[in-house]
This record gives structure tokens, sequence and C-alpha cells, in this order.
């Protein structure tokens, strides 16, 4: 109830009002069952323009501050994650992370659509980073489709650092379900989910036209934090990097 009332009367009309999207690809998403939306991260806006669009309910982990700070403040914005759909993980360890993997794992056996960032942070400066291989565990062990998902213009509405949106115009394109089924029961298998998860990053690639890095978002932050202090050289660009991963799944499996 307070999801719909969020996204058809209160956050809905008033993000579309404001930022109009062109959407495409909206007929990959299946009417029923489970099945995962792999995104790129460009701001903390995606997790709100992309399941407004979107005609089921999306499913996002969220870091478990969001839900746990106390006092006036705390309770409205646990009220407010709750009611755009999302989920408290915790991030401080390992038993943690296993945890909210099979908080992942369960929601999409269960029938629901999850949303998930492989990058694991935003995009320091809108290009392309290496995926963490937890969406591959989530595709194998609930045997479920990955959908990429490309958002456009987002970090221009929210850029990092911004504490206003400006109004401007998106687009979100949805594409065609990867199938993973041909590894069932390798779940586990390092080589076959880094091969997955580079799949999935090549299809982001070619969806959302962003150049690729072949590092982890978080690493290319630390080194544009010292470049920035004059330490290190800028992050490089790795464009061949998806590319050539993308075709392991195929060879291996022929």
């Amino acid at each position: 109830m307070l999801y719909r009332l969020m996204k058809y009367v209160l956050l809905g009309p008033l993000l579309r009002l404001f930022w109009p999207a062109k959407v495409t690809g909206l007929e990959n998403i299946p009417a029923e069952g489970g099945a995962i939306l792999a995104s790129n991260h460009l701001a903390v806006a995606d997790s709100f323009f992309m399941p407004l669009r979107v005609p089921r309910r999306v499913t996002f982990p969220a870091k478990q501050e969001y839900f746990t700070e106390k006092g006036v403040k705390g309770t409205l914005k646990k009220w407010f994650f709750t009611g755009v759909g999302q989920f408290p993980i915790d991030r401080s360890g390992g038993s943690a992370a296993q945890a909210a993997l099979d908080t992942a794992i369960r929601l999409v056996r269960e029938g629901h659509l999850l949303g998930i960032y492989p990058e694991g942070t935003r995009s320091p400066d809108g290009r392309l980073y290496k995926g963490k291989t937890g969406v591959a565990r989530i595709a194998l062990e609930a045997r479920a489709p990955v959908i990429p998902v490309a958002m456009v213009g987002t970090d221009k509405v929210n850029p990092i650092g911004s504490r206003m949106w400006r109004p401007r115009r998106l687009e979100i394109h949805f594409g065609k379900p990867l199938d993973f089924s041909r590894y069932e029961g390798l779940s586990g298998d390092r080589f076959v989910e880094r091969s997955i998860t580079d799949e999935i990053m090549y299809a982001l690639m070619e969806l959302s036209g962003q150049e690729y890095v072949d590092i982890y978002a978080a690493k290319a932050k630390e080194l544009l934090a010292a470049e920035a202090a004059g330490a290190r050289p800028a992050v490089p660009a790795q464009t061949s990097g998806a590319r050539d991963a993308a075709r392991l799944p195929e060879s291996k499996a022929g």
C-alpha cells in the first residue's frame, strides 16, 4: 500500500513532471516471475527513476543506515525508503554480505523483480566499471534471467555531491533478457561467475554507450582522489576489457 502511494500519488507524478524520460524495451520485463534488473549506476536518483517506469514493483538493496537512524528524521527516512521498495543490507563484513546475498536470492526465487547495480557503487566519472560477481551468483542460485538496464542522464540531474536535482530529460533503456541456464549447477565457480558478470557488463556497455574501464569503481574513486592530491595518475581507459571478457561464456559453453 505504501509503495503504491509513493509511486502513483506522491513521488511518481512529481518525477514525471520535472524529469520526463524516453523509455525503451519495457516489453523485455516479464509480466510475472523473478528476474534481475542489472543497471549501470550514475547517481542516487537511479533508484527512483528506474522503478517509476517499470509496471511491476522493483526491490533494491539499500544501506542499513537508511533504516536505523533514530529520531524523527530517521523515522521519515525509514518510511521513505520502505515506500520506494528498498530493503536494508548490512555491509559491515563477510557474513553480512552473505546474508544480503541470501536475501536477494530469496526475493528473486519468490518471484520479485530485484534491482541491482553490479558496479557496487556510483560511477565517479560517468564511465562504466567492472562488475562484482554477486549478480551472477544471484542469477545462478535463483535460476532467473538478467535484464540489463541503461540509465542515461541521471548524473546530470543528480551530480555527485549535489543537494538539489536539476530538471532534465532522461533516457532509460531495458535490454533483452540474458539467459544463463547453460551454467546451471555451476554456482560458486569463480571463473563462471566472472564470465557471466562480464557478459552483463558488456551488455550494459552496448546499451548505455558508456566507455568501459576494467577496474572496480571503488578502486577508481581511490585513484581519482589520489590524482586530485597529486599523488597518482588518472584512471586509465580500458574499453576492451568487457568486450573480450564477454566472449568467454560463449567459448566455454561451446
